[in-house]
């Protein structure tokens, strides 16, 4: 198989990458090359900014690709340069959505892929929404041969996955919790969220690659574990050795605070409960498992950050206002 990717080396993408390399295939990477040290051995950097249209047309100028994929693709009119620069150069376009463009609030905790997409909530998610019709469209009236990929909340080594964290990543939540200070978890930690281990995710995705099935198709690729947000808290916790100490504060009230948008990752996504159905990925890759539970994926990553000290990124800003946040809760609820 000869693949082209635009990005390649981010969290989703990498483990694609490094397990399409182990399989012999022979997989191109588009991107600036500004994060070489996740290419896998191998692969074939072409250097070039995708929004080059002229420079990347010239450089891919006499490549054709069975699998073309965009990871960095966020808008429509980013789909409507890769239509014009792929149209007639492979045999399938590969585009990730996001499991948060789904209906929200939704009217049915279990999703499909035939749950209404909407999200009144996240300009993130209803542009994703636009970029699947213009692909839709293009694939009716003209045979562009797409398919639609929907991820929730993948992570790797080197991301902590969380409800509530700052500008500089999830570590500032981690160091509270190591101090034995309180931590803010949305709403009352009852709702349901999935997480997928990069690895699992690339499972599913290399089994969708040049699958003549999979073309028109939108599939959700995601673990079949659902945890709360308080067991998701805990687990984290646990791993730390350390007890977690947890104040709970409403995703509305959240949203409303100045000092962070969290609107759309809240109202829009993490404080709806999510429980996906993977049989549409079952039939059409029939090998794909999510193997990597979460209470065995967070000591990797943890493993991974402790001992890596450029991920553990300072916010004293958030922790800040985590402090005047809870403040003020604490404050608020002696009053009642």
């Amino acid at each position: 198989m000869k693949a082209l990717f635009i990005g390649g080396t981010g969290t989703i993408s990498s483990a694609i990458s490094a397990s399409l390399i182990k399989q012999g295939c022979e997989l191109y990477l588009l991107n600036r090359g500004n994060n070489n040290a996740r290419v896998p051995d191998g692969a074939i950097i072409l250097k070039a900014d995708i929004n080059d249209e002229a420079n990347v047309c010239a450089l891919i100028k006499d490549l054709n690709f069975d699998v073309v994929a965009d990871f960095i693709a966020f808008v429509p009119s980013q789909i409507e340069r890769d239509i014009r620069l792929f149209a007639g150069k492979t045999k399938q376009y590969i585009f990730i959505s996001s499991a948060s463009a789904y209906q929200k609030p939704l009217s049915d905790y279990r999703i499909n892929e035939s749950t209404p997409l909407s999200n009144p909530y996240w300009e993130y998610s209803r542009n994703k929404i636009a970029c699947e019709e213009l692909l839709l469209s293009e694939y009716r009236k003209n045979g562009f041969p797409i398919t639609i990929v929907r991820p929730s909340h993948t992570y790797d080594e080197r991301s902590i996955p969380l409800g509530i964290h700052g500008s500089a990543g999830s570590w500032q939540v981690v160091k509270r919790m190591l101090s034995n200070k309180p931590v803010i978890i949305h709403g009352d930690g009852t709702s349901l969220w999935t997480l997928t281990h990069n690895s699992d995710f690339a499972k599913g995705f290399v089994g969708l690659m040049g699958n003549a099935h999979a073309i028109g198709e939108a599939v959700n690729i995601t673990s079949d574990e659902s945890l709360t947000w308080n067991q998701i808290y805990q687990i984290i916790a646990s791993a730390l050795e350390v007890k977690l100490n947890a104040v709970h504060i409403a995703s509305e009230y959240l949203a409303a605070c100045s000092d962070y948008d969290f609107t759309g990752s809240l109202i829009g996504d993490k404080a709806n409960s999510v429980v996906f159905d993977n049989s549409k990925l079952k039939r059409l890759v029939p090998n794909f498992t999510a193997t990597v539970r979460f209470d065995q994926g967070i000591r990797l990553v943890l493993d991974y950050i402790l001992f890596h000290p450029e991920f553990q990124k300072d916010d004293p800003e958030f922790d800040m206002w985590c402090d005047k946040v809870i403040e003020n809760y604490n404050a608020a609820m002696n009053k009642r």
